[in-house]
């Protein structure tokens, strides 16, 4: 008998795992990404990411602007096959500038792998995208990485996880040594031994050892390391938080593994352990309730737009994350928002910026499609109906600039950029209510501002004018009657796209003033 839609469907979902990696600048995240997509066999050769004036970039850096700074400015996706799994890893920009479309692309993940830097702990981009996958109760596992360079005490480490972030941790491995010292891990789980051999990796070391008091350890460590080690562990077995499935994957507790990505150093035994306790994609809620993965009619949606990723071409790809369903090359589906029949028909996949043609993919995978100007972030395509998404958050701005064109003539050019970066969730553009109408731009961080003049000039022939305003907040007020002259004093009133009414204050107090003089507004921080 044949396999029917049903049971491949199981079987797909089963060897997905789809995440995301969360860290402040410079924890290693590119070097990580790197060796994960190095075991993969995704790439041959990991790039020298310090080099930054060297040709050879990160695969997961393709911008002009990524490549002269050195960060990862947009979140891509890359794809791999390991141990019978199919991993989706969603790289998100670490720089604090690139919120927004960061915290869009965690909603896409079905779990997220946090990076600590051993010597800097818990910093302050980490907690921010850390509490968005804590709002979305998703299974977070945290790698502490250069255990090459001397840092702080692992116990101090996983106090601060747990005082900073308030979430428990299971250390899954323990360091013998650090830095200059360090001469392995000890795997608490599996009672054996990593041994580290500088920048040495090609072949993994692994001594099978009875449990951390083994003569085999001291013979490696020497006795001061091993009495150490004993001394630690000792303490974690009785006062430490015992290892408990159900915690992780309710984001309870999160397991900890420790390494140094740079020397490939216990990275491949954590992508192991992660991949078999990272969940399988989930349902996704909607508006006609869970949709399981393993429905049988195609559904996904639209989280993330990018314009231009082949200047070449002048292309947009939308990013779709399938919720449920086989898609096919070709297939018609409905564009829920409006209300049209499309044929996804130049699907893609990615590993950073190679791309191949996708004939066919699964719950969990995350596919580029041609965009020929109709998706916005958080559109639903779906084969059934109108199942629509939950919504995607839009986040508050919170600086502000108005923005004119050096040359009138290039207004078609500029409009046209405008629209685009704004779907693409790179600026939200608002109008100034009543009278004559200034547009005005709201970002999460500077860097945006930095990375919107860059795109309008490249990619539109548009030089623009920023001159920054001294607002501070945005908040879209919900109200039957807006009186605009109630918001005169350290503050102003615009409309965003849909029209909406949205009030900018230059700080608390005249945020707190305008809400105590319209007792019937509402003040909400996202658009309603």
């Amino acid at each position: 008998m044949g396999k029917t839609l049903k049971d491949e469907l199981q079987q797909e979902v089963d060897r997905r795992r789809t995440f995301a990696i969360i860290s402040h600048p410079d924890a290693g995240k590119t070097t990580l990404t790197e060796k994960l997509l190095l075991f993969g066999g995704a790439i041959r050769m990991a790039g020298s990411v310090k080099a930054r004036k060297a040709s050879r970039h990160a695969t997961s850096d393709w911008m002009e602007i990524e490549k002269q700074r050195g960060i990862s400015v947009t979140s891509s996706v890359m794809q791999f096959d390991y141990l019978g799994h199919r991993v989706n890893i969603l790289d998100t920009p670490g720089h604090q500038d690139f919120s927004e479309d960061t915290y869009r692309t965690l909603t896409a993940a079905d779990s997220a792998v946090m990076l600590i830097d051993v010597a800097k702990g818990v910093e302050a981009q980490t907690i921010k995208l850390f509490q968005v996958c804590r709002k979305r109760g998703i299974p977070i596992f945290t790698f502490i990485n250069k255990l090459d360079r001397e840092g702080r005490s692992p116990f101090e480490l996983l106090e601060e996880i747990e005082q900073v972030l308030g979430i428990r941790s299971v250390p899954m491995n323990w360091p013998i040594g650090m830095g200059r010292e360090l001469c392995g891990v000890y795997d608490r789980m599996n009672s054996q031994v990593e041994l580290f051999q500088g920048n040495d990796h090609q072949k993994i070391e692994v001594r099978k050892v009875d449990d951390y008091n083994d003569a085999v350890i001291r013979e490696m460590a020497g006795e001061f390391l091993h009495d150490q080690l004993c001394g630690e562990l000792e303490l974690l077995d009785v006062a430490g938080d015992p290892f408990d499935y159900e915690k992780v994957s309710k984001g309870e507790l999160t397991p900890v593994f420790f390494g140094s990505a740079v020397n490939n150093f216990g990275v491949q035994t954590f992508l192991e352990s992660f991949l078999k306790l990272a969940p399988k994609p989930a349902p996704r809620n909607s508006t006609d309730g869970p949709i399981e993965p393993t429905g049988e009619k195609f559904s996904g949606y639209v989280f993330k737009i990018q314009a231009n990723m082949n200047p070449a071409h002048r292309d947009r790809i939308a990013f779709l994350r399938i919720c449920s369903g086989r898609f096919e090359r070709g297939m018609g589906v409905k564009h829920v928002r409006v209300g049209k029949d499309i044929k996804l028909s130049q699907p893609q996949q990615f590993l950073a910026q190679d791309r191949d043609i996708v004939e066919t993919a699964y719950p969990g995978d995350i596919i580029g499609l041609f965009d020929p100007g109709i998706f916005r972030i958080g559109d639903s395509l779906s084969q059934s109906g109108e199942i629509t998404f939950d919504e995607l958050p839009v986040f508050s701005p919170e600086i502000f600039a108005k923005v004119t064109v050096k040359n009138a003539l290039k207004h078609k050019q500029y409009q046209k950029g405008i629209d685009q970066l704004t779907e693409e969730g790179t600026i939200q553009v608002f109008r100034t209510a009543g009278g004559f109408e200034d547009t005005i731009l709201g970002v999460v961080g500077q860097l945006q501002f930095e990375v919107f003049e860059y795109r309008m000039k490249g990619e539109y022939g548009v030089d623009i004018q920023l001159h920054r305003m001294p607002y501070q907040f945005a908040r879209w007020i919900v109200d039957d009657k807006v009186d605009p002259s109630k918001y005169r004093i350290n503050s102003t009133l615009v409309t965003d796209k849909k029209g909406n009414y949205v009030a900018l204050f230059e700080n608390e107090y005249a945020m707190r003033t305008a809400m105590d003089k319209n007792p019937s507004s509402k003040f909400l921080e996202t658009a309603p």
